[in-house]
């Protein structure tokens, strides 16, 4: 079989548009590429020479792309949201109106992304870790971020009047200090965010799960794919 035939079998099996593309693809230097292009024929050596040189350059393409930092410990400056349902994590738009462009450019980010992510308290201390494989980071933070948590997240505080009325100290008004569930956004102070390739995203949320069960506040203990059941 010819060398261009291969290159051109490779390109359209890979969905590769250019000779450079495949290059990098496979880990070979673009000349080499073009050196195989001009075979008249090639041995049953050299299909395996490429075949270990495509799977070497794989392996090194997965280890530079399984995970990537979008952004850590960014600060969460609550928003309500477009229809004011509930919370953002940050707003794209200062007070003048004007994009800000360091926050419109990691929204960006996290919409085209999916991973894992880890919320922090005030304290930098990890407090809540999940996942986003289904739909984008920017979606599942969001959806965390507001999700009731039930009896799993309380704090000791006294409950104040809301509507108006007159302050009354504590020799007329006894008010206890009792527990109160809490939503992720009054504890959050800070967030983390990881692009994660699909096939690691469940391994490294159950992970991060049990390497601190006694420290995050998550309800469910996360399996390995292993672990779970089909």
């Amino acid at each position: 079989m010819k060398g261009a035939v291969i290159i051109a079998t490779l390109k359209k099996k890979l969905r590769l548009k250019t000779d450079k593309d495949l290059s990098e693809k496979l880990g070979m230097s673009f000349p080499s590429v073009q050196a195989w292009k001009r075979r008249p024929a090639v041995t049953s050596r050299q299909l395996a020479e490429l075949v270990f040189r495509a799977n070497r350059a794989g392996a090194d393409n997965l280890q530079k792309r399984a995970i990537q930092p979008i952004v850590e410990f960014f600060e969460i400056e609550g928003a309500d949201s477009k229809q004011k349902a509930g919370y953002e994590i940050f707003d794209v738009k200062e007070l003048d109106g004007k994009v800000h462009p360091y926050r419109s450019g990691l929204k960006a980010q996290l919409l085209d992304h999916r991973g894992v992510y880890v919320f922090f308290d005030s304290r930098g201390q990890a407090i809540y870790t999940g996942k986003a494989r289904r739909q984008s980071l920017w979606k599942e933070i969001n959806l965390a971020y507001n999700r009731k948590r039930g009896d799993v997240q309380k704090i000791k505080r006294v409950k104040h009047p809301s509507r108006k009325q007159e302050f009354r100290t504590t020799d007329e008004k006894a008010r206890q200090i009792v527990e109160y569930a809490v939503p992720l956004y009054e504890l959050a102070a800070y967030f983390s965010a990881y692009q994660v390739v699909d096939g690691m995203i469940n391994d490294l949320e159950a992970m991060l799960v049990r390497s601190f069960a006694n420290d995050l506040l998550n309800i469910r203990m996360e399996r390995f794919v292993r672990q779970r059941t089909p």
